[in-house]
């Protein structure tokens, strides 16, 4: 592991060799933290170094290398990758779909029941496949959560006239977070939540709309958002136990 010298501008990240490969750790300085420590995003993504403000940034380089067998034996535990490709599968709305590639000149997605199965048929081009299932599972993401953001911004304006309306919904492929809310309501999710049982994506939707009257992680919010979706603790544990699957596919 190379460690940098003082005087160079601290680095946002550091390198590990883990099984022979090169794996990149994100560091962090966190404010609230009062120790070093090291994580693997149940979301997925590269493993984050937290130092504290007045931390050394020598110490957390250290600190990693001292956890690289820890870190070893979590990356070898998560989920494998899951490309898109004909005959493999996906999950939508919690339910496995089976890939097939239709060899037509027009590129579209159609979904089809089947007795074996539901399937997803990807017309076009073969190496065009991935990114015309992945734009459909956005445009599907984008209506179902449009659809849960304005129930749920409807309760809360009946019971909260306080609360701000969402000012924008915006669907992005985020690691650290599934979904976010800005100071002025614009709502962003991952649009992988359509690929989780739809609880989950109306418990993301339910939480980021509660934002719009408490912008903070208070016991009011919690009261909120459980207000609005009473699964929240149900939701929040399947995404802890299987939050990273979703990020494998694709």
């Amino acid at each position: 592991m190379r460690f940098f010298s003082t005087g160079a501008p601290e680095p946002d990240h550091v390198m590990l060799e883990i099984d022979g490969r090169p794996v990149r750790v994100e560091v962090r300085r966190n404010a609230r933290a009062n120790r070093y420590s090291l994580r693997l995003p149940t979301a997925g993504g590269d493993p984050v170094l937290t130092i504290p403000t007045r931390g050394k940034f020598r110490t957390a380089q250290q600190f990693a290398e001292d956890h690289r067998g820890w870190l070893a034996e979590r990356l070898r535990k998560a989920p494998p990758a899951q490309p898109f490709v004909a005959g493999g599968e996906v999950p939508l709305r919690g339910l496995s779909h089976r890939i097939e590639h239709v060899p037509t000149p027009r590129g579209t997605v159609k979904r089809r029941d089947h007795p074996d199965g539901p399937v997803l048929l990807v017309a076009g081009d073969a190496p065009h496949l991935a990114r015309r299932l992945t734009d459909y599972l956005k445009r599907e993401a984008r209506a179902d959560l449009s659809a849960a953001v304005e129930r749920h911004a409807g309760a809360l304006a009946l019971t909260c006239p306080r609360a701000r309306q969402p000012s924008g919904l915006t669907i992005r492929d985020t690691r650290s977070r599934w979904g976010s809310c800005t100071a002025q309501g614009r709502l962003s999710f991952s649009w992988r939540l359509v690929l989780a049982p739809p609880f989950i994506l109306d418990y993301v939707a339910a939480h980021e709309v509660a934002h719009l009257v408490e912008m903070n992680h208070s016991a009011r919010f919690w009261a909120v958002t459980r207000d609005l979706f009473p699964e929240t603790d149900r939701a929040r544990a399947w995404l802890r136990e299987h939050g990273s699957v979703l990020h494998s596919y694709g």
